[in-house]
């Protein structure tokens, strides 16, 4: 970047009289950051379609250093793609300094200037964050301003303009925000068990219409409202979203408004727990440039209704949230069988049931003569409470977690999906994905702090690649050392060839905040996604090292 080693020079400048004469500061200093890179060096492999590398080893890394010194905070991080790894853009290309900040705080006011992440809500109409995993991060560049005026009540406001790999993107993002805690206001309930809280947000984007077809609106709004309440056993969060008509590469230029409404409650008490959600998106895709897609200058974050999995085939095909329209439900329940019962065994058996849907909207045309979604029009109407005719994701799973003994506890999940590939990854003529999924986990204390795990897998499917078998086991050395082989076999691919194993051998060390880990193997392509955020991460063979340090 243009001022990398202006900024870095900078820093060490400030940092110099700390550092010569910190003994005298105190408990007011403090200096904290972390350190991470993953390298791979890769191997072609033409039967999984591993592609040549030119550059044979591909690094990714950054390192976060910050500073504090009574009210005042700075920091910076520095990131280096040589070149960026395989299923990451390749505009990451390159090195610098893209986020750098100082913040100042006060009783009741803190002011940052530069860069810095933000959420209003549950971020249904702003979200700015960082996922290195999915290569994400949508900062802001800019001024925020966090005031407390009264105990209880938060106003938030901000300017900036989005990260965009080493660069900016067009537009300008400006917000503002509002809540209040009644249990603070109010001193009378400060003490109850019962929590009330209210929020109203703000965001607006402004981009030159530049567009030689259609009039494109250059200031674009969005406004939300919010409640909470949580109790002993009960808590309940709604927020609804309005956004005027922001015609985009996204939604085909249409000019209809969007809107998103999300409520979950739970309810909970000694060895039961019920949650409920459910969620309602209409053209609520938001981003600081119109014409971008994929994951460029997001705005705002529609969150997937769906359980995160963690086994290698629970999570082959994960959901992506649909912005231009889904209706989604979830519903999870959690229990314990006592201990020393039939059923409950020793300890007890723990035991979760989710269920997760997702659907399309009801859209039809606004008239006769023009098609559903199509652009320069208002696009469709739907009304509020239907759902189309196009289901788009499904999971039924069960999980069941057992201790037997002191040294023996296992967790087994049967899993049943429905995947819509053409939806979910853009395809046209794809099949929908059923799959049938069995996990078992288990895990065995040895003597001198030493366990074994292994974990035994098979995903059912007619569809696409067929049927896959995977086992793994995994011995560990706490608190320092772990060791693990894995294997995930495609046998029932219907192209003989295609039938492949994908083998891991991996290792790693962990000493205090440092954590070094070395594994040579083979990567299926796939899917990876956090919070229905997902990225492609293609085929892979070779030998990956990272490295990962906190201080």
């Amino acid at each position: 970047m243009k001022f990398t080693w202006n900024i870095i020079s900078g820093l060490l400048i400030c940092l110099l009289p700390v550092f010569t004469s910190g003994q005298n500061m105190g408990d007011d200093l403090r200096i904290w950051g972390n350190f991470q890179m993953d390298a791979q060096y890769y191997q072609p492999d033409s039967l999984i379609g591993a592609p040549e590398v030119p550059e044979k080893i591909r690094m990714n890394g950054f390192a976060n250093l910050n500073l504090s010194y009574k009210n005042v905070t700075v920091g910076l991080r520095y990131e280096s793609y040589q070149n960026p790894l395989l299923g990451f853009d390749s505009r990451y290309k390159g090195s610098g300094v893209p986020y750098r900040f100082a913040t100042y705080k006060e009783e009741n006011l803190e002011v940052t200037v530069g860069n810095f992440y933000e959420q209003y809500g549950n971020g249904l109409i702003l979200r700015s964050y960082v996922e290195p995993n999915l290569g994400i991060d949508n900062s802001l560049d800019g001024i925020r301003l966090l005031y407390r005026p009264h105990t209880g009540i938060t106003i938030r406001t901000l300017i900036g303009e989005q990260r965009l790999f080493f660069e900016k993107g067009p537009g300008i993002v400006r917000g503002a925000d509002a809540e209040l805690n009644f249990n603070e206001v109010f001193a009378r309930f400060e003490d109850s068990p019962n929590r009330w809280s209210i929020g109203v947000s703000g965001i607006s984007k402004y981009q030159r219409d530049q567009d030689p077809l259609f009039v494109l609106p250059e200031n674009v709004a969005a406004f939300s409202g919010r409640i909470n309440f949580s109790g002993k056993a009960l808590a309940f969060n709604a927020e609804y979203a309005w956004k005027v008509n922001d015609p985009s590469a996204e939604n085909n230029l249409i000019y209809r408004p969007g809107q998103a409404l999300i409520v979950s409650g739970s309810y909970s008490f000694s060895g039961f727990g019920l949650l409920l959600s459910a969620k309602r998106i209409d053209n609520m895709g938001f981003r600081s440039d119109r014409n971008a897609t994929g994951n460029d200058l997001n705005i705002n974050y529609l969150p997937a209704m769906t359980r995160q999995h963690t086994y290698a085939l629970t999570a082959m095909y994960p959901y992506a949230t649909q912005p231009n329209g889904e209706l989604g439900f979830m519903a999870e329940t959690n229990f314990k069988i006592p201990a020393k019962s039939l059923l409950g065994g020793p300890y007890g058996t723990n035991v979760t049931i989710n269920f997760s849907w997702a659907n399309a909207i009801d859209k039809n045309p606004v008239n006769d003569t023009i098609n559903v979604q199509q652009a320069g029009t208002k696009g469709y109407n739907s009304p509020f409470f239907s759902a189309g005719n196009q289901k788009y994701f499904q999971d039924m799973n069960v999980e069941i977690s057992r201790r037997f003994s002191r040294k023996l506890k296992t967790t087994l999940i049967y899993m049943n999906q429905f995947y819509n590939q053409n939806i979910i990854e853009g395809y046209t003529t794809r099949e929908n994905i059923k799959a049938h999924i069995l996990a078992a986990d288990i895990q065995y204390r040895l003597r001198a702090r030493r366990s074994l795990r292994g974990e035994i897998q098979h995903l059912s499917t007619q569809q696409e690649n067929g049927n896959w078998a995977m086992a793994l086991l995994e011995y560990n050395i706490a608190p320092h050392w772990f060791f693990a082989l894995s294997d995930q076999y495609n046998y029932g691919n219907p192209e003989k060839d295609k039938q492949q194993h994908y083998f891991s051998v991996s290792a790693g060390y962990t000493q205090k905040g440092n954590r070094f880990s070395l594994s040579y193997g083979k990567q299926r392509q796939g899917i990876i996604c956090v919070g229905g955020v997902c990225r492609v991460v293609p085929a892979s063979s070779g030998l990956s090292l990272s490295v990962t340090s906190t201080f």
